[in-house]
Order: C-alpha cells, then sequence, then structure tokens
C-alpha cells in the first residue's frame, strides 16, 4: 500500500535473504532478531488447521518495539513487549490466546482484531456469549479503544465507547482462506492509524480488502480496492436469531478416501455453524429398504444438499436430482469431473464448485444469506 514499514521478526539467515528481497522492492526495513529454527506451515487444504513444526524450545527472548503505531501478531517463536501511541493486535492463536497487556504491552489507543472463539476465549466467557458482551467485557478490561470481532458470513462486529456497529462481509467467486485474517488486520490497522478512518470504516476497508485476497489470492493495491465493489453478504433474520441451517451431506463413502473426504466435510461444516445430517454417520449401511425413505426423509427436511460429485456415484447424482426437484438448494463439489459431466447439476441450478473450500463457504451462503 506505498506505506514505509519495519518489520520486526525473529528470522533465519534463509529467511533474511528473503526478506531482504522483498525490501528492496517495498518501502520496509527489517529489524530481526537471528535464530536457528523457523517455524513451518502445512496445511492439507486450506480450510484445514495447519500442522506446525519447527517451535524453538524454550521460548526465545521476546522482541522489545516502541513505535508511534504498531500492528502487532502473536507469535510462535515466542512475544514482541510492545510500547506505541498506536496498536492494532491480532493474538492468531486458537489454542489460549493472550491479552495485549499480559507481557507489560502498552499503547495508548489500542484496538484488538478477533475471531469470535479468540474474543470468548480471552474474555473468560462461555463459547454460545453473544459477540457483544465479549467485546465490551475485553473492551473495558483491555482498556481498549476499539474491539473488532469478525463474525464469518456475518461480517464483523465493532465495539467502540459509543456502541455496537456492525460492518459486512462480501461475497466472493471463490474463497482462499490462508492469509485472509492477516489481510483483515493489516488494512484495518493502516485505515484506523495511518489513514484516520473511524472504526467503522476501517472494519469495511479491511473486509472489502479480505474479500479481495480470498478471491485472487494477491494483497491488493488501494487501487484495486477502488475498482473492486464485491456484493454485500446480509445474514437471514432466522439465523441471525440463533437458527443454524440443516445440511444434507451426499457422497459416496465406498473406500477410506472418501469416507475420509465426508469426515473432513462433516467436520468443517459443523465447524462453520451448521447442522449437519450425514447418511454415513446418521443411518449407515444397509438394504435400499431399510435406508433409502430415511435418506429421502432427511432431504425433504434438510434446507441445502452439499453433493460430493467425484466419481459420479449413482446414489449421489440421485440425491441432487431430488433435492432440486424439490426446490432445494444444492452446491456440488466437483475437482476432477468434466464441465460436461457437471452440464445436468449446473442447468438446474446447483452451484458447482471446483475446490473445497469455495464449496464450503458457497453452502455456507446459501444456508445462512439472502
Amino acid at each position: 500500500m506505498g506505506v514505509d514499514l519495519t518489520l520486526h521478526c525473529y528470522s533465519t539467515q534463509s529467511a533474511r535473504n528473503t526478506f531482504m528481497m522483498e525490501a528492496a522492492l517495498l518501502p520496509l526495513a527489517l529489524a530481526d532478531q537471528p535464530t536457528e529454527q523457523t517455524p513451518s506451515f502445512r496445511y492439507l487444504h486450506d480450510s484445514a488447521p495447519p500442522a506446525i513444526r519447527g517451535v524453538a524450545e524454550p521460548a526465545l527472548p521476546p522482541l522489545r518495539i516502541e513505535g508511534e503505531k504498531v500492528l502487532r501478531f502473536g507469535m510462535l517463536e515466542s512475544d514482541a513487549i510492545v510500547r506505541a501511541v498506536w496498536a492494532v493486535y491480532d493474538p492468531q492463536n486458537v489454542g489460549a490466546p493472550k491479552s495485549f497487556s499480559a507481557n507489560g504491552s502498552q499503547a495508548d489507543y489500542l484496538a484488538l482484531v478477533l475471531n469470535a472463539y479468540e474474543a470468548r476465549t480471552m474474555a473468560g466467557l462461555p463459547l454460545d456469549t453473544p459477540p457483544e458482551v465479549c467485546a465490551e467485557t475485553l473492551g473495558r478490561r483491555d482498556d481498549a479503544a476499539v474491539v473488532v470481532i469478525k463474525l464469518g458470513p456475518a461480517g464483523a462486529l465493532v465495539w467502540t465507547e459509543e456502541g455496537v456497529q456492525t460492518v459486512p462481509a462480501y461475497r466472493t467467486k471463490t474463497v482462499w482462506k490462508i492469509g485472509s485474517g492477516d489481510t483483515f488486520a493489516a488494512h484495518f490497522a493502516l485505515a484506523w492509524m495511518h489513514e484516520g478512518k473511524t472504526p467503522v470504516e476501517a472494519a469495511d476497508w479491511a473486509s472489502r480488502a479480505t474479500a479481495f485476497y480470498c478471491e485472487n489470492r494477491i494483497l491488493p493495491t488501494a487501487q484495486f480496492l477502488s475498482n473492486f465493489t464485491p456484493e454485500k453478504i446480509t445474514t437471514k433474520p432466522e439465523c441471525r436469531a440463533g437458527k443454524r441451517p440443516n445440511v444434507y451431506l451426499a457422497g459416496p463413502f465406498f473406500d477410506i478416501a472418501q469416507v475420509w473426504l465426508i469426515e473432513e466435510t462433516l467436520a468443517r461444516l459443523t465447524e462453520l455453524g451448521l447442522e449437519v445430517f450425514s447418511p454415513f454417520h446418521d443411518i449407515g449401511l444397509g438394504a435400499a429398504s431399510d435406508v433409502v425413505h430415511q435418506d429421502l426423509e432427511a432431504i425433504q427436511r434438510c434446507d441445502i444438499v452439499f453433493a460430493i460429485a467425484d466419481g459420479l456415484d449413482a446414489g449421489t447424482l440421485y440425491e441432487i436430482g431430488y433435492a432440486r426437484a424439490l426446490d432445494k438448494p444444492v452446491v456440488v463439489l466437483s475437482e476432477r469431473e468434466s464441465d460436461e459431466s457437471m452440464k445436468m447439476a449446473e442447468g438446474s441450478g446447483c452451484v458447482v464448485c471446483r475446490d473445497f473450500t469455495t464449496a464450503l463457504y458457497s453452502a455456507l451462503w446459501k444456508a445462512t444469506c439472502e
């Protein structure tokens, strides 16, 4: 975005060489702490939790940073003790996120950028606590000027002393998750600390920047964002009131690879807040006279069907057709099949997706959004 930055980090010599190449192209200064080992991340797919290796034991000495404007991320190697006029803090920790001031960090004006799980965990509140309560609890406890809680398709909640407001999420043609949280925090920090936008304006800017990143897998420039006009997502009133839509999970489960994909899809859809009916789990194997009527009744009851079409399993194709005959929304994951094979599905109004995460979010949007 053309802003002078200093990157404070830990780095091996190899990592430092990479950072220095970036610094030669950008207005970027490097202030790194040498280390022998850098953590590495491996994602089975971009909606999966990462496998993390190479975390130093014991933790390295903390970084100590003073600056007018600081964006602080949680780190695996150690920690950063910050003294700033303006600070934005993203804990980046799904296990045990720590408060900004827990290590002695201080800021005159502090903004917390969190997901819903981090907010509830940091606030020490039950996982069903409304985000408004979590935000106010954290804001007053941590003396934060702003608390932003990201809420998936519901957008983001922005708490200040003046009250609570929300900004929308934006619909994208495809979804790529890795790095999306970093993008949101960075663009919020830029807009709020550097450009003087209000917290709500900054959060909306960050939401649009994140949508651009998820759709294009590149970081947006200001010019890109000025020409980017994605569709706002509006959550259905019943979902805002707490309803969990029911998803019928259709797909073959006749070998270990197919069973694995059913298991992974069930886990990820549930993680997104959907209630999932899986014939494999909820009915099991059996004779046609025992299982088929139960499958069809479950399709009749569901809000949406998520179908795994790779392999063109006859049962799955029948479930897709039956659901469309009932005018049920259907999202089809088809990573390997040809456009010709998916012609009937696409022509009958199914949403056909070629990658896993895009299919998951397409189902989420279909189930929860207007």
